[in-house]
């Protein structure tokens, strides 16, 4: 009998992340073919885990992807193509698209990229959302005005995170700024600001249905803290609360509304102040960055990234999936950009803390405890000690650096 040919995944990576996702593909026994930004050709990748490893100056720019993929396809049988970054969902459904491979095809991609999109798909699936409006016609956007009172935020329909978001006081900052874009104005989308609580919901997705979600709070919104600077915080809810039930509602609602049929999600809700209600924010098929996926592994005994893999492995070899055990623990995240170019975090010594960040310029740990509240009272904390130990603030950026 002929031996089965092993699975050949090919992955995108327009930013250095996703190398546990890569370590577990090929502890599966596949073939991994690794395309990533030549910015980040310096950077640790798991080259023993990797069969070949290419570098592009973009990976998002059509058709070079398309010929190179396509000819890397005539000596590989590619099955599977895989975006570990955000930036790089579009460019693998267009792969997946013209090479007729299975999983998320282009126009389910935007449902994840693009912020319009995404909106449009909840609300028509009875999702809460704030009110919002493309930016494509004038008449439009002034009964936008009239209805929805200021602050409203403009934000970039693909970009990520709170990347390139400009909070708006008046009509006539909405113009300004529109004239400043110009052609661009129409890849926006325009949003009522509602000043709450941010919340995000990190989990696994399998044949339509969600497999394992954890609930998190923000200690500030992402936009504050990526517009103003400061400290990022984030943790783990007590799963049996009700505020974390309400929220694993609301997300597999949001997943089913919007297609997701397999792999790592990261979708953010907020908490009105003004009436209480959870809106949905935004989602991505990918796994959360700013050491989120650390803190679920810490808290829970889940890979996002490795699972992930197998999530892709056992679909395309027509196995079943079977989630690894649970550890009902809790962890949480602080970072922040620090002055000292290598920050001495040894003071911060608590039994609880798991896990510590190895990068210039920046100081982060994670906490993690079988007690939530142990949890939070350890992040604010340290929040506040990182304030005077660490922190620096330098300008945001209006988009994705080259």
């Amino acid at each position: 009998m002929a031996e089965l040919r092993p699975l050949t995944l090919l992955c995108l990576a327009s930013y250095y992340k996703g190398v546990a996702f890569l370590e577990s593909a090929k502890r599966l026994g596949c073939r991994v073919i690794l395309v990533a930004k030549e910015s980040f050709a310096q950077e640790d990748w798991p080259r023993a885990s990797l069969d070949e490893i290419y570098f592009m100056p973009d990976l998002s720019k059509r058709p070079d992807i398309i010929h190179a993929v396509s000819y890397l396809a005539r000596a590989h049988q590619i099955d599977q193509v895989i975006a570990l970054d955000d930036y790089d969902v579009e460019t693998a459904a267009a792969l997946r698209d013209h090479m007729r491979l299975p999983g998320m095809g282009e126009s389910l991609a935007r449902h994840f990229r693009d912020k319009l999109a995404m909106r449009l798909q909840a609300r028509a699936g009875g999702v809460l959302v704030p009110e919002f409006t493309g930016v494509f016609n004038y008449d439009r956007l002034r009964d936008f005005m009239a209805r929805v009172p200021a602050p409203w935020v403009l934000k970039p329909r693909s970009e990520a995170s709170s990347m390139g978001i400009k909070k708006l006081h008046d009509s006539e900052a909405l113009w300004r700024t529109l004239d400043t874009l110009g052609d661009q104005q129409s890849f926006f989308v325009l949003e009522q600001f509602i000043p709450g609580d941010v919340f995000h919901v990190d989990g696994l997705v399998n044949d339509g249905q969600v497999l394992f979600q954890q609930a998190h709070q923000y200690g500030r919104p992402p936009m504050s803290v990526y517009h103003e600077g400061g400290i990022f915080l984030t943790r783990a809810l007590d799963r049996r609360s009700p505020q974390a039930q309400a929220l694993f509602t609301l997300n597999r609602q949001v997943q089913n509304a919007l297609g997701m049929q397999r792999g790592a999600t990261h979708t953010e809700f907020i908490r009105a102040h003004a009436d209480g209600r959870l809106y949905f924010l935004e989602t991505a098929a990918r796994v959360g960055g700013a050491n989120i996926a650390e803190a679920v592994r810490y808290a829970t005994g889940v890979d996002l990234w490795g699972e992930w893999a197998c999530l892709e492995v056992t679909a395309l070899r027509g196995e079943a999936y079977q989630l690894p055990d649970l550890r009902e623990g809790y962890a949480g995240v602080i970072n922040c950009l620090a002055r000292q170019e290598w920050p001495d975090l040894s003071t911060y010594n608590d039994p609880e803390v798991a896990w510590r960040l190895k990068k210039k310029h920046h100081a982060g740990l994670i906490v993690a405890s079988p007690d939530s509240a142990r949890v939070e009272q350890l992040l604010n904390d340290y929040a506040a000690r990182f304030a005077q130990d660490f922190l620096a603030v330098m300008p945001p950026l209006d988009k994705s650096p080259a």
